[in-house]
Parts: C-alpha cells; sequence; structure tokens
C-alpha cells in the first residue's frame, strides 16, 4: 500500500502528520509486536512513530528550499516495514511551502547608464530578484517608484521568471537631470505578501546610442549529458548599428535566479567571439535544463550592452545502471512453505528517465521463486512452488535488473537463502527384511546381527533410535530373548537359545527419528538358530533300565541273516548332529551276531553251535556330530529249543508325533519364505544396477 501526507514546512517537531494505524487498517496495539519500523529513503530522518499513538511525527522542523531547491514539486519517500507477516508500505509526504523567505535582489544598488539620444521606448533589463519560495509564494510581480522619465515593464521567460525592465517613456535631458534615482520592488504572491527593494541609479551619457542586440533574444539549445568537454553549444548573434569603439562587443555571463553563478563553472563563454562551450562533464541527473543569460556590451562611452538569454535542455542518455536495494530477506525459511510466501522484499531505481529509467527484475527460471511486483519499483520475492531441503538445502538467488535503454544497461546481486528442515521424511532400513543365524547355547550378550537405516532429513529429525516390538509368536515376550543397542541397531541375545525348543525367530525392529512428530518404519530380522551337538542318541528300543540288559531269546539252530532284534534310537539334534550309526563295542570274543550299521538289526553272522550258552552284546549308537557323542544297550541273547519270536509285535517302533510333524511345515513355509524373499531383493538390486 501507498500512503500520502502533506505537512507545511514550517511545522515544528511533534506535529502530527497522520494517523498511520488507522489508514493502514491495524490496531494500534499490534505495531509494536510487529515491529513497526520507519526506513527514510533519503538517508535523513525527519520523522517518527509513536506506536503507542499509532501516529507519524515530525522529527525535526523541514525546511522546503534546502531540501527540495527550485523543484515545483517537494515530497519526502519514506517506507514501513511490518513483520509476522512482512509487509512493506510506502508513505510519500509532500512539504507544502510556506511564505517564510522575501524577494532579495543580487545587489542593494543597480547602477544604470543611458545615452540622453536614448529614444522613447529604450529599455534597460535589470537584475532578477529571488525568492526561494515556490509557486504563489514566489515572486508575482515588480513596482517601481514613481518618474516623469521611466516606467517599468515586465516580461516572462520561457520558464516561467518575469523579468523586470525601466523603459524610458519621455526623453532625457542630461543638462537638467544627469542622474535619476528610483526604487525597483519586487513582491511575491503570498498572504501576508513579503517584498524587497534595491535601489536603481541611472546616469545619463551622451553619444553612443545604440545597444547590442541579440538575435533572438531568447533561444534554446539540445545538448546531450556527458557530451566532451570544450564541446560548442552555441555562438551567440549580436549586432551593434555603432562603428568603431562603440560597434565593438564584449561578452560577459549574467547570473540568473535558476542557480546563480552555477552554470559559471559547467560553460564558458568566450569574451570576444560570443562562444558558449562546455568545460566541465553534465549530467541530465544532477539538472535536465540550464539558464544562462549573458551581458553583451560595447565599448562606446557611455557603453551601452544588450541582454542574450540561452536555455540548455540536456537530453537524457543511458548512463546509470539500475541499483537494486534488498529492503529485507527472511532466510532460512521453512521448506513446507506455502506456494506463495514472500522471501524478500526487493526495490530497485534507476537515476536516468524514459525508457532509460523504466527497469525490469528477472530471476533464473528454474528456481522455485517468482517476482510480484508490489508497486512502482517494489517487488516481492515469493515462492511459486514446493521446496524440498533434501534436494536442494539452499539457493543462490541472483537478482538481474535490465533497463530500457539503448543500449540497455544491468546490474545483478546475488544472495544465498537456506532452506530450514522440516521433518517429512520416515527413516528407512537399508532392507526391510535381513535374516541372521545364531549358534544355540551362545552366551548372552552374544552380537547376533546389525540393522541400519538412513534418514534424509537433519538435526534432530535424522536422529535414529532402535527398539524391538513384541510380535506375541513365542510363548514368552522377544524382549526375554533378544536385546537392541537403540543407537547403532546391534541385536544381542538376552539369554542362551535353545535349538530344540526354537529353532527360528521373527525379531520386529522399529526405527524411530527425534523430529516432532517422530516418524518411524519398521523391519523383520529372521533369526535362525543353528544346532550343536549337545543331545546323546536316545535308544527308545528296547528300553531297559541304565546299569540293566535286554533278555532276548533266538532259536538254537538259527541260520545266518536270522533277525534278532532291532535297536531303535532318536536324536534330539538335527542335521549331521542326527545321522546315527550302529556298531558292537570290541569283545574278547568272537561274536556270532552283526548289526547292520544304519537300520540297528542285529542278525545272526554264523550258525550257532548246540551247546553255545548264550551271548552278551554292547551295541553302541553314535551321532555324527563334532565331537560325536554315544548311548549303548547291553543285550543278552540266549539260544533256546522253542526260542520262536514274533518280532514284529515285540518291536514297539515309537511313531511320529503330531508336534514333530507341524515343526517340519513349519520349517518348510520359513524356507520357501526366505527363499522368496531373497529371490524378490536380488531382483530389485539386479533392476536397480
Amino acid at each position: 500500500a501507498q500512503l500520502h501526507y502533506s505537512v507545511p514546512e514550517d511545522r515544528e517537531p511533534g506535529f502530527s502528520v497522520g494517523d498511520l494505524a488507522k489508514d493502514l487498517g491495524v490496531e494500534v496495539r499490534s505495531l509494536a509486536a510487529r515491529n513497526l519500523r520507519l526506513v527514510s529513503e533519503g538517508g535523513q530522518r525527519h520523522f517518527q512513530v509513536d506506536l503507542a499513538a499509532g501516529v507519524l511525527l515530525l522529527d525535526s522542523r523541514l525546511d522546503r528550499e534546502a531540501l527540495c531547491g527550485q523543484s515545483p514539486t517537494c515530497s519526502l519517500h519514506l517506507q514501513l516495514v511490518m513483520e509476522n507477516p512482512l509487509q512493506l508500505h510506502r508513505v510519500e509526504v509532500e512539504v507544502l511551502d510556506v511564505n517564510d523567505n522575501a524577494p532579495q535582489f543580487p545587489k542593494p544598488e543597480v547602477v544604470l547608464e543611458i545615452t540622453e539620444v536614448a529614444n522613447p521606448g529604450t529599455r534597460l533589463p535589470l537584475e532578477v530578484a529571488e525568492d526561494p519560495d515556490m509557486g504563489s509564494n514566489s515572486i508575482s510581480t515588480y513596482e517601481l517608484s514613481p518618474s516623469k522619465h521611466f516606467a517599468l515593464s515586465i516580461n516572462v521567460r520561457g520558464d516561467g521568471v518575469k523579468m523586470p525592465e525601466i523603459v524610458l517613456e519621455k526623453a532625457l535631458d542630461r543638462e537638467k537631470v544627469p542622474v535619476h534615482h528610483l526604487t525597483l520592488t519586487a513582491l511575491d504572491g503570498g498572504n501576508p505578501v513579503k517584498s524587497g527593494t534595491a535601489r536603481v541609479t541611472i546616469h545619463v551619457l551622451d553619444a553612443n546610442d545604440n545597444p547590442p542586440v541579440c538575435d533572438p533574444p531568447i533561444s534554446k539549445v539540445l545538448l546531450e549529458e556527458n557530451v566532451p568537454v570544450g564541446t560548442l553549444v552555441t555562438k551567440l548573434n549580436v549586432t551593434d548599428l555603432d562603428e568603431g569603439p562603440n560597434g565593438d562587443v564584449e561578452y560577459s555571463f549574467k547570473t540568473s535566479n535558476n542557480a546563480p553563478g552555477k552554470f559559471t563553472k559547467l560553460f564558458s563563454l568566450d569574451a570576444r567571439t560570443g562562444e558558449i562551450r562546455t568545460k566541465a562533464p553534465l549530467d541530465y541527473e544532477e539538472s535536465s535544463a540550464y539558464e544562462i543569460a549573458v551581458r553583451a556590451r560595447d565599448k562606446g562611452s557611455p557603453a551601452m550592452e544588450g541582454h542574450c538569454h540561452l536555455r540548455v535542455e540536456l537530453i537524457d542518455i543511458n548512463d546509470n545502471s539500475p541499483e537494486i536495494v534488498l529492503t529485507s530477506v527472511s532466510s532460512p525459511v521453512q521448506e513446507d512453505a506455502a506456494p506463495g510466501t514472500v522471501i524478500a522484499l526487493i526495490g530497485v531505481k534507476d537515476s536516468d528517465s524514459g525508457d532509460n529509467g523504466q527497469v525490469r527484475l528477472h530471476i533464473a527460471k528454474e528456481l522455485p521463486f517468482k517476482l510480484v511486483s508490489s508497486f512502482k519499483e517494489h517487488f516481492s520475492l515469493v515462492t511459486s512452488g514446493p521446496l524440498d531441503r533434501e534436494k536442494a538445502s539452499g539457493y543462490n538467488i541472483t537478482v538481474r535488473a535490465v533497463d530500457s535503454g539503448s543500449p540497455q544497461r544491468a546490474t545483478q546481486k546475488t544472495f544465498y537463502l537456506r532452506i530450514a528442515d522440516v521433518n517429512d521424511n520416515a527413516p528407512n532400513f537399508s532392507s526391510p527384511f535381513d535374516t541372521a543365524h545364531v549358534q544355540e547355547n551362545s552366551l548372552p550378550g552374544t552380537s547376533v546381527f546389525s540393522v541400519s537405516a538412513s534418514d534424509p532429513d537433519e538435526g534432530n529429525n535424522a536422529k535414529l533410535s532402535y527398539s524391538i516390538l513384541d510380535n506375541g509368536m513365542q510363548d514368552a515376550p522377544i524382549s526375554t530373548y533378544f536385546r537392541i543397542d537403540q543407537d547403532n541397531g546391534t541385536i544381542y541375545t538376552v539369554r542362551a537359545l535353545d535349538y530344540e525348543q526354537d529353532k527360528v525367530f521373527q525379531v520386529p525392529v522399529e526405527v524411530k527419528d527425534a523430529g516432532s512428530p517422530a516418524l518411524s518404519s519398521t523391519a523383520m530380522v529372521h533369526v535362525f538358530v543353528l544346532d550343536e551337538n549337545d543331545n546323546a542318541p536316545n535308544i527308545v528300543y528296547p528300553s531297559v533300565p541304565k546299569g540293566s540288559a535286554f533278555h532276548q531269546a533266538i532259536p538254537a539252530l538259527a541260520e545266518p541273516g536270522y533277525l534278532v532284534t532291532k535297536i531303535v534310537a532318536v536324536d534330539a539334534d538335527s542335521g549331521h548332529n542326527a545321522w546315527l550309526s550302529y556298531q558292537l563295542q570290541e569283545s574278547a570274543e568272537a561274536l556270532p551276531f552283526q548289526v547292520e550299521r544304519r537300520s540297528g538289526e542285529i542278525r545272526v553272522a554264523q550258525a550257532l553251535r548246540e551247546s553255545e550258552d548264550s551271548h552278551r552284546l554292547v551295541v553302541e549308537v553314535r551321532d555324527n556330530g563334532t565331537p560325536s557323542l554315544s548311548s549303548s544297550v547291553v543285550i543278552v541273547i540266549s539260544p533256546e529249543e522253542n526260542g520262536v519270536q514274533d518280532f514284529s509285535k515285540s518291536l514297539d517302533l515309537p511313531q511320529p508325533s503330531s508336534e514333530d510333524t507341524n515343526l517340519t511345515l513349519y520349517l518348510i513355509i520359513s524356507l520357501v519364505s526366505i527363499s522368496l524373499v531373497s529371490c524378490v531383493m536380488f531382483g530389485l538390486v539386479a533392476a536397480r544396477c
């Protein structure tokens, strides 16, 4: 928004310029909270803000003439900056002119000369009075004290300045009145009217009765700024009808009220030829035009003079580059900032005029930002799309300003905008499923596996902690079997594991970041318990108490190959640790029996003699583990005449239980699942590679 106020230049400090709170549409009590502050574009502080009342106050007494000189309008530009949300308001304060200056002539006394042969109508130019006030408070008219021979004529110059001249109305007689004393009064248009006077002394001279005449008396020249020093501006065309010294003209500058004496520093005048040249660089931005007054005086006695008025108007060239001003930058900005969020307030200005001062701002198209014009020469940089700190943690934003001159001039300014992290990414495990193996009977605290996760966020949003979830798949909570280091994700055993009791564990692991709100994800670790040969073979048949022997009767005439009995044993271990072999322990006598190594069947190896007594066999059952474990049973075989046995009835072999069958089924399902998951993971890795 832009506010406009006006204040007379003579007001004292503390004068209320305007009600900011009312005009901005905000409550007075919110101004302090929103950190309302005042920024003067000119660098000087003339105003202050009363936050308690919400009004703009005058900080120092203003002098319009010192601030703006002869400019027809005088405005001071301020900027109001408020935060939460960030807003910029422009305030234009027009300084109104007060009639506080009286007209004043450059010299308090003016001495003029006129020949006695001058004809009625002869004009004598007078010094123009100066009044720093503007408009109606500037010089309004001139008055001349009553005279029988002279009257006052007022001409208006091209720039509106009124030029007084004394006009001869009645022929002069030097012998009667050689000198005339008059009073010239300059009046302004203020209320009350102020005035200034100058004494005019006119000496009546003889002879030289033709003054130099400029043709034309008022002229205009167009000149480009920054022309080389010494460039010819114009050559005055002055004629004098007299001859000899009375027609020999000399030129000199005459100061004017536009810029008294200033143009003499920029232009030089050849006193003999009347050529006006530049003697210093001209700057359109400093002044767009100069009024030059030249006095042409002949060498007659008395000398006569004419006056030439030249207006030099400068043509602006594009010699100033645009200037970029960063009024405010909000850095860092949250990565979840909505499109349209104001990032920075940017001002631009160009001292040139017209198209040379028309400036356009640009930023790179690939940036997620855009420029929005707030009002003339002020822009807002806003977000135009979503921000993602994980893709870009910050942006080097280059703002380029280009004017419309020919050739164009450009400037640029770069600033860095940091993107603040928001917890918008959940932690990710390197693999959602993992497989680990641990030996049974391992000591508590044995390291089983290490899971790893990553989080693309930063700071607390990327600080991870690991924990184990209870899935209820075991009889006891999973935390009684395993624990995890919450910092590095290493899984340890809590107690020794028994393969015969639990062959596989599903350990669900959760990783959680420290953001707010916290985000998490889970992974499943399948821990397979590896069997250890910790169980000796158990002889199921024949079942005899420890230290006892099993008695078996066979026919006395049993032939070789006759099945005496069968040893049945089981091993709680698995794999190689459960592979059993049967053998007879060596004895001092040769036995007519043999045992099958794999089946455990005891058969007659050679024909029995009728006189043979019973035989004592020690059968050893040994597994294939490392180290190997074994069990043994003592069998006493007695040959009898009627020793016939229904072996199928006596051999009571144990049948597999439903629990063993279910366990085998679970193992098969687990192996198939792990194989499928491994195939899928290998396929994903291959596709990504």
